[in-house]
């Protein structure tokens, strides 16, 4: 497990493309957090890190938003809306998931039961003992 302490909006970015840069084809990507701590500052790093330079945003509404441009596709899900782990089956989860690309996954807790035992837990925690900025990123 690691820890990386995380002090602006930056640092959090750079945490994110640091680890773009080390992803391999078919890893699932698993990132936790409150709201507005950083999740897709975080993902936004980490899509640079893979050399993709358009425009990230959540796909909230979506779930899934798909990026061809870089080394490798990145399939950006955020499940905070699935109301029931179905809607993952409707959208064709397996293809991406078990793909040539990188998934990165948005409260993917919310969908524990259908994640591969082999994903990247990472969760992104405030902790205004260190100030308003501060967040610990954990990667395990």
């Amino acid at each position: 497990m690691k820890q990386i302490e995380s002090r602006s909006e930056q640092q959090t970015y750079e945490a994110g493309k640091q680890l773009g840069k080390q992803a391999k084809a078919g890893e699932i990507y698993c990132l936790n957090g409150d709201l507005g701590v950083g999740k897709t500052v975080f993902t936004k790093g980490f899509a640079e890190g893979l050399g993709i330079y358009e425009p990230v945003c959540s796909p909230t509404f979506t779930i899934v938003q798909q990026y061809e441009k870089g080394r490798l596709p990145l399939y950006h899900f955020d499940v905070y809306r699935i109301g029931d782990i179905e809607e993952m089956d409707e959208l064709g989860y397996e293809d991406y998931f078990f793909g040539d690309g990188i998934c990165l996954i948005e409260w993917a807790s919310l969908i524990e039961e259908i994640i591969p035992s082999n994903a990247v837990w990472i969760t992104i925690e405030k902790d205004m003992n260190y100030g308003f900025e501060y967040r610990r990123i954990t990667i395990g």
